[in-house]
């Protein structure tokens, strides 16, 4: 892991949920990049919310998901029977919740992803229900526009798939920071053995590679899960990185507001 991108990415993960958050859906990007489009997922009952964005720079592209910020959303997170991951020839099956939300927006992302070259690095990024998101949109990009140039960083994210799913996803995804704090409830769920509540039938979950183990106490089962906290137990391995990366465009970091 590199921990300047870990911090950067953190940094354009709490932009996803400012976008949500403000009634113009207004949110800050960094002075090297420019917005490509941002895009919308069906959540519960065919409600629309926003889910994120691309951006792009001469550099790389990046590609951000959001975490549950509504009522719905955690509807949706509880959905945990699978469902065959029909984008991925041999992609197994995943979280019938997040894959619902994921395929709602799946057209408008690929039609954003045209937008810039195929041998740009792309970096795919989210927290919490936006981890599981980025987890899924990695290896449907990677199957289906090519894995060169993918790196993918996470945070808090909750287990996607079974285990088909995630022997597909470590073959083509080498480059996967999979950042999770040992103290962090979200990603010990769903079990690794689900049984669903109303068919009884039980389901088989396996993180995906790329494990970067953390350690930190809050308080609270929130306080150990929220992206603040995260960005605060990574700013200690480079603080001075940490205040650079957040010196410019003000306020653009995780914060404890």
């Amino acid at each position: 892991m590199d921990i300047r991108t870990a911090l950067f990415l953190s940094a354009i993960c709490e932009q996803t949920t400012t976008q949500f958050n403000n009634a113009r859906h207004w949110f800050l990007v960094p002075s090297t990049y420019r917005i490509v489009g941002t895009f919308e997922a069906d959540v519960y009952s065919n409600m629309k919310e926003l889910f994120g964005f691309l951006l792009e720079s001469d550099k790389a592209a990046i590609l951000a998901f959001r975490g549950s910020g509504s009522a719905v959303d955690w509807v949706n997170d509880f959905i945990a029977y699978q469902v065959k991951f029909t984008p991925v020839s041999g992609g197994g099956s995943t979280h019938c919740g997040f894959t619902n939300v994921y395929m709602s927006a799946r057209d408008r992302i690929m039609g954003l992803l045209d937008n810039i070259p195929r041998d740009k690095p792309l970096f795919i990024t989210g927290h919490s229900l936006g981890g599981a998101l980025a987890t899924l949109a990695a290896l449907d990009i990677a199957s289906n526009r090519g894995p060169e140039g993918i790196i993918v960083y996470t945070f808090a994210s909750p287990r996607v798939g079974d285990p088909q799913f995630a022997r597909t996803y470590n073959r083509l995804l080498p480059n996967t920071f999979r950042i999770q704090n040992e103290h962090d409830i979200v990603p010990h769920l769903p079990p690794l053995i689900y049984q669903s509540p109303t068919t009884k039938k039980n389901y088989l979950y396996m993180h995906v590679k790329g494990d970067v183990k953390r350690s930190f106490r809050m308080g609270s089962v929130a306080g150990n899960h929220i992206l603040y906290s995260y960005f605060v137990d990574l700013a200690q391995d480079a603080p001075h990185m940490a205040t650079a990366i957040c010196a410019y465009p003000p306020g653009w970091c995780p914060s404890s507001d």
